[in-house]
């Protein structure tokens, strides 16, 4: 958890890949397996540098063969690009299409008719199903026919469609369900995120609802014997000032339930804090374990404790990449852990975990919040039993 602004790994020193990967977060990583698992089906088309060493071997100019080997390679490193650019959400690479077509073309003059799965995969984002199922089987369709052509063994041309149909299979297939998987995950999150500021408006929405229904009658009431005040004025300054004092009163005690309402929503329910914050968590996506004896604990202690537990709470959502979390309360004493760390920590903010920190002193009780030597970070309460 990384309090407030104040923390990053800015302090001048560059981020190291695992500090990188430590400190993305979870629909990054989901976005890493699922791009580099798409490419994976791309480098099948390597099996034609095996087919150019044969080749070679059985007398293919070793110029001919070495260019060869050369465009798989660069067809390869193309054709992982527009699964990218799907995930992305960007427009069909025609020109990236085409390019990589032509290079499929021009490796299957030499035979190497490998590299033509990786390149339907990489079409498969950017066109319908059924394109792509007609071009699948008419290329393979194809590839038979310029085998028979050619004089190929019959034994040898099956075997050979047979492997292509599998490796069409495989590279379609696989890159369809990964792109309708990322965008599944993509999906989730935002949910994830939308059921996080639901819960945080809701909470603003009932606060406000109570206070409109506080302050709507009263404030009304001021108005019309103040408005009545005015009027009696000049016809008569006695009524018109005991008009004032009663709304003076009204005034005074218009207050006090403000100020009773208030203290109420600062009294909060420890329990009940827990509860929502727990909600809250599993809603973003951060696995919550809460442990907490609170019977012995004295109203102000559990109101104090639930204000820390909702910032911390803050914290966790806002500066962390945290995917777990854990709170514990026993005699007095709260910690609330997390593995959200991602980098050096700054200073806390005064209207954060700084402020709070004075206002569980001045209870009788102290505030502590770094990072511990396990790579988690600590917060820690202790309150007056």
């Amino acid at each position: 958890m990384i309090p407030e602004a104040g923390a990053a790994a800015g302090d001048g020193r560059r981020v190291g890949p695992l500090r990188r990967v430590r400190g993305a977060t979870k629909l990054d990583k989901v976005r890493w397996v699922i791009v580099y698992s798409t490419d994976l089906v791309t480098l099948l088309g390597l099996i034609g540098l095996y087919t150019l060493y044969v080749q070679w071997q059985m007398g293919l100019p070793a110029a001919v063969a070495g260019g060869a080997a050369v465009l798989l390679v660069i067809f390869t490193a193309l054709c992982t690009r527009p699964f990218r650019v799907a995930v992305r959400g960007g427009p069909r690479p025609t020109k990236l299409l085409a390019v990589t077509g032509a290079l499929a073309l021009l490796l299957a003059v030499v035979a190497v008719v490998w590299a033509l799965p990786p390149w339907l995969g990489a079409l498969t984002p950017f066109v319908r199903r059924r394109t792509i199922a007609v071009v699948s089987t008419g290329s393979i369709v194809i590839l038979a026919l310029i085998g028979v052509l050619s004089g190929a063994r019959l034994a040898d041309m099956l075997a050979l469609v047979l492997v292509m149909t599998f490796l069409t299979v495989l590279a379609v297939v696989a890159t369809w369900a990964n792109l309708r998987l990322w965008r599944l995950a993509h999906e989730a999150h935002e949910g994830e995120e939308a059921l996080a500021r639901l819960a945080v408006s809701e909470e603003r929405l009932r606060f406000a609802r109570d206070l409109n229904d506080l302050l709507g009658q009263s404030l009304t009431d001021v108005a019309a014997r103040a408005g009545h005040a005015e009027e009696r004025l000049r016809v008569d300054p006695e009524a018109a000032a005991a008009e004032m004092f009663e709304v003076r009163d009204l005034a005074r005690r218009s207050l006090r339930e403000v100020r009773a309402v208030v203290q109420n929503y600062r009294a909060v329910d420890l329990d009940e804090v827990l509860a929502s914050v727990r909600a809250v968590l599993e809603a973003a996506g951060v696995r919550c374990a809460v442990r907490a004896d609170t019977a012995a604990l004295s109203p102000e202690s559990r109101t104090l404790l639930a204000t820390v537990v909702r910032e911390g709470t803050t914290n966790v959502l806002k500066h962390s990449r945290a995917e777990r979390c854990e709170i514990r309360i026993e005699d007095g004493v709260l910690e609330m852990s997390n593995d959200g760390v991602s980098g050096p920590v700054g200073p806390h903010a005064p209207n954060g975990l700084a402020g709070l920190a004075e206002r569980v002193r001045a209870a009788g009780g102290s505030l502590e919040a770094a990072p511990t030597p396990e790579g988690r970070y600590l917060l820690r309460a202790t309150v007056p039993a």
